[in-house]
């Protein structure tokens, strides 16, 4: 179906591509991955013709249909939520306004004149109109909003209500009710919670089409793609499997390389050392003259290519006392919705909560509370002694310092660190080299998240209280943080819609939003999951 043939691609100075290849064929379901910046949303853009290649080409066979979701929604206002969607829907949305128009023809007294060309044409319009399934269409947009996250009274709205992130998710509507041949979706569980991503997951699993994804979510690569194309060093690398064999297949590869080129290393320094030692003696001259010869027609190995990625370990967090963090009997309401009732917990030093709830439950707002930025309406939310803690939330990028470097950052921040210690930190979280002298005024919203963690968890507290942590990294940064976090000894009350991450750090479930008020369950959110037989509240 789509086909890029011995791609050469360079921005500037930075060389992306270098003779890369690479097939997508119908019906399949592919990862595209590799590190920030490596130009895996340049290969959508080329697909789609935004982009172009320097050498070598792209085909599309004919008449194959492209649906592509990127981060760049465009402007969105004049229409509701349901009609945002439906007019993205290709050649059956056209169609949908051509039949009201000619309906509303139709019944104009002043074209009484053309009434015989005008019903011609709807009949036209309408066989294909139905051909196309065009009266599913608006419960199909409706089912795909609904999977989305969207409330039944929203879609009615003007679609310019909504904040960036619910934008997001109409944009992903109209390329799912599409349901072109071909799906290229660039992150699109970035501004998704856990219920929507496994939405998305069993729609993406019973589509027809093939699909192309670039995604930092680990648990999705492993049950929808059956094939890896990794961008390496200017290539396009393939690999059969989902991400998980991907990854045993890559570090299995590279050591074979390794070895290899070990062994090439070894055999030429050897045979140099012959050549250094004897080239001055006559009598070996012709044994000299073979082996400078047999090195240079040698095909050498190149040198193993390792990413780059920072381990960060915590500092020692002070110690806490054995209740951190006490609520009895909270309520809160936003005018007549109430969003708790009632709510006793008490978080016990090194308990790790992983907070559950559908959109709407309070998760936000519990962490808000017991945060102190905003208080109970009744109740009482207490933290305890010897509590030094840590709050993350979207809005946290606001106090960084626009005219700061990324480095400076840090250093008005813990005046008295070292900068070998203030680098290693940021480059555990992408900023490597140059990147650590970026100003935070030019940063992405992502990069934003990683600097405010780099910053909470340099000197870290001994209560980490975190909403949606995880948004916005990538695949090594999340390794990174959670590798770092199964050593942290402090505790821990976190919301993510990250299920590797509910995984390897929660060791409590707090489950709001259920009937007869919040629901504790012992164990992690493996065991949650093996207990409610659901992966989040609103899937049951």
């Amino acid at each position: 179906m789509i086909t890029l043939d011995n791609i050469a691609l360079s921005h500037g100075s930075q060389i992306l591509y270098t003779g890369a290849s690479m097939n997508l064929y119908a019906g399949e379901k592919v990862g595209l991955v590799g590190p920030n910046g490596a130009g895996k949303s340049t290969i959508f853009r080329m697909i789609v013709g935004e982009e172009q290649p320097d050498e070598g080409r792209v085909a599309v066979d004919r008449g194959v249909t492209i649906g592509y979701f990127d981060q760049d929604v465009g402007e969105m206002s004049g229409r509701s939520v349901l009609d945002e969607v439906m007019a993205g829907a290709g050649e059956v949305s056209t169609l949908a306004v051509e039949v009201r128009e000619l309906e509303a023809a139709m019944a104009d007294p002043e074209r009484a004149d053309e009434l015989d060309k005008i019903i011609e044409r709807y009949g036209e319009v309408q066989s294909r109109y139905a051909e196309l399934g065009g009266f599913e269409l608006e419960p199909r947009a409706q089912e795909i909003l609904a999977g989305l996250g969207f409330a039944p009274e929203v879609t009615d709205d003007d679609v310019a209500k909504l904040s960036g992130g619910w934008k997001m998710r109409v944009a992903l509507a109209r390329i799912l009710l599409m349901q072109p041949d071909v799906l290229l979706l660039d992150e699109p569980t970035n501004h998704l919670d856990i219920e929507s991503i496994l939405w998305l997951e069993k729609w993406l699993m019973e589509f027809r089409g093939a699909v192309m994804m670039t995604s930092h979510d680990k648990e999705l690569l492993n049950r929808l793609v059956t094939k890896i194309v990794e961008v390496d060093g200017g290539d396009l690398v393939t690999h059969g499997g989902n991400f998980d064999f991907y990854e045993q297949q890559r570090a299995m590869m590279s050591a074979q390389h390794e070895a290899h080129y070990a062994r090439q290393q070894a055999m030429l320094a050897k045979e140099r050392e012959f050549i250094a030692r004897f080239k001055a003696r006559a009598s070996h001259a012709a044994q000299v003259q073979s082996r400078v010869k047999k090195v240079e027609k040698i095909d050498k190995v190149a040198p193993p290519r390792r990413r780059e990625i920072v381990e960060f370990d915590f500092a020692e967090p002070p110690r806490s006392g054995q209740d951190v963090a006490v609520l009895e009997g909270v309520r809160k309401a936003y005018g007549d919705n109430v969003v708790h009732d009632g709510v006793d917990l008490t978080i016990r030093r090194l308990e790790r909560w992983c907070v559950m709830g559908i959109n709407g439950a309070g998760k936000s707002t519990l962490l808000k509370m017991i945060a102190g930025k905003s208080q109970p309406d009744a109740g009482d939310v207490r933290v305890g002694p010897s509590v030094k803690m840590g709050y993350f939330a979207q809005h946290s990028m606001e106090v960084l310092d626009p005219e700061a470097t990324v480095i400076g950052q840090l250093e008005a921040l813990f005046p008295r660190a070292s900068q070998g210690s203030l680098r290693n930190v940021l480059g555990a979280f992408g900023f490597r080299g140059d990147d650590a002298e970026k100003y935070v005024r030019v940063l992405s919203g992502g990069e934003k998240v990683r600097l405010v963690l780099a910053s909470m968890l340099y000197d870290p507290p001994n209560f980490l209280v975190l909403d949606e942590p995880t948004n916005h990294l990538d695949l090594d940064t999340k390794d990174m943080l959670v590798k770092a976090l199964a050593d942290y000894s402090g505790t821990m009350l976190f919301v993510s819609h990250d299920r590797r991450f509910l995984t390897e750090v929660s060791n409590r479930v707090l489950e709001l939003g259920s009937e007869g008020g919040p629901r504790v369950y012992g164990g992690g959110y493996a065991e949650y999951v093996e207990s409610t037989q659901c992966e989040a509240p609103g899937m049951r």
